[in-house]
């Protein structure tokens, strides 16, 4: 039986679906056949096959087996583009022969190594960061080029120059899609190629996890497409024998335990609600077990990074049913721990919360002091906020409304911007009660 003709918007709602899901699949199969140097020629094909879908499928119906259906008309493309291009001449019959042989018709049938090499040639040190996690989103994630644009907060023409610098360095560096060698026992070249690639696959993944878990600017909090493509790129590496490795797990055991919270994260409105207000019933629980899951063998290696203590601290507040019994003594201590592996001022930040709980505001204040002078933290919010609620509960409600003034001259997500704006107004009025 032929499928029933469908309507455009359904057959757009389908092929987005598909190009988030398999776009990436296929682009990372095509370019491992074609070579590094082809990229641009793998995404071409790859985007042919889903415009002849858009085209065809509201007049012929949605096949049975979608996945498979522009799999065949990509492999097709890939077939003519051999014929057209002459830089293939000297090895067409082969590429024509594996290109031939593959079956990927089944939804269900696994990519293979292709999309992890794909990550780890888009994550190669020798790129700069941002070209890194711009070329990963759009050919591993499957991310427009407006897609990423909004994302980062950054113009279109942006990253697009960003991709081409990237693909002419990996063409005129001949980067391939072999993963390097794994670690071995000893010193080696491979084993050093190894951790210095797999540290800037985490750190993509790291980042862009974070872009989605809490938006710099614009009406949503969170960005879950970012988050949910950031947990998966996360397994992919973590679950693979060819790359697996503790801190990979680490870090999935952090992202888990922390998109377990987003259901709580804001409320029905959409207005933001602090860790300690979240209603932890809503917390997801599959996420929270595959967290420990991953946490569990982040402690099989002799190393531990900085995602094994930030998933530790992650840990300590899933395993906790009450915010009111956290065991703040415990987070400060891995706070203090984490700190001294990574001096990060954040780091700093964030503990000085910790601090709060276990010695009060005071202390704590005088923590966040040296913060002031950092000009990593110049333009982030949550210093000044952080500052507002601590001299709030110092009993200086009029120093707390300057510091929540503070925080809103500074970028944050909307959500966030109203919740300063109570605060401030809320310090406003304690302040006139204290006049008065």
């Amino acid at each position: 039986m032929m499928p029933a003709p469908v309507s455009t918007d359904a057959t757009r709602v389908m092929v987005d679906h598909l190009f988030r899901n398999r776009a990436g699949q296929m682009v990372a199969y095509l370019t491992r056949i074609f070579g590094a140097a082809h990229l641009d020629l793998a995404e071409e094909v790859v985007q042919d096959a889903l415009v002849k879908a858009l085209q065809q499928w509201p007049f012929s119906g949605i096949p049975d087996n979608p996945g498979g259906w522009l799999f065949r008309v990509a492999r097709n493309g890939a077939l003519d583009a051999l014929r057209r291009h002459a830089s293939f001449r000297d090895k067409a019959a082969e590429i024509a022969r594996e290109l031939s042989s593959a079956a990927y018709d089944a939804p269900d049938d696994p990519p293979g190594d292709d999309e992890l090499r794909m990550m780890f040639m888009c994550c190669h040190p020798s790129l700069p960061r941002d070209a890194r996690v711009a070329l990963s989103l759009k050919t591993v994630g499957g991310f427009s080029v407006p897609e990423i644009a909004r994302a980062f907060l950054t113009a279109e023409s942006a990253i697009a120059q960003r991709l081409v610098r990237a693909k002419r360095q990996i063409r005129e560096t001949g980067l391939d899609l072999e993963l390097p060698g794994q670690r071995a026992p000893g010193s080696s070249e491979a084993e050093d190629g190894f951790a210095a690639r797999l540290e800037s696959v985490l750190e993509v993944i790291y980042l862009l996890f974070n872009e989605g878990y809490a938006a710099g600017s614009g009406e949503d909090l969170v960005r879950l497409d970012l988050c949910g493509e950031a947990l998966r790129l996360g397994r992919l590496v973590a679950d693979s024998p060819a790359t697996t490795a503790p801190a990979a797990h680490a870090l999935v055991a952090l992202m888990a335990f922390q998109a377990a919270r987003l259901p709580a994260r804001v409320d029905a409105s959409g207005e933001l609600v602090l860790l300690e207000d979240q209603d932890r019933s809503l917390w997801d629980a599959r996420l929270t077990a595959l967290g420990f899951h991953h946490f569990g063998e982040s402690a099989e290696g002799p190393v531990k990074t900085p995602y094994h203590v930030q998933a530790a601290i992650a840990a300590v507040h899933a395993g906790t049913a009450e915010a009111a019994h956290t065991p703040w003594d415990r987070i400060l201590a891995l706070y203090d721990e984490l700190l001294a592996m990574t001096s990060s001022p954040v780091v700093a930040l964030n503990r000085a919360v910790a601090l709060s709980k276990v010695s009060g505001p005071v202390d704590a204040l005088a923590a966040i002091a040296p913060l002031d002078a950092e000009p990593a933290l110049a333009g982030y919010y949550l210093l000044p906020a952080v500052k507002g609620r601590l001299l709030m509960e110092a009993g200086d409600p009029a120093g707390a409304a300057a510091a929540y003034r503070a925080a809103l001259e500074r970028p944050c997500a909307e959500p966030e911007r109203r919740f300063l704006i109570s605060q401030e107004t809320r310090s406003q009025e304690k302040q006139e009660i204290k006049r008065s």
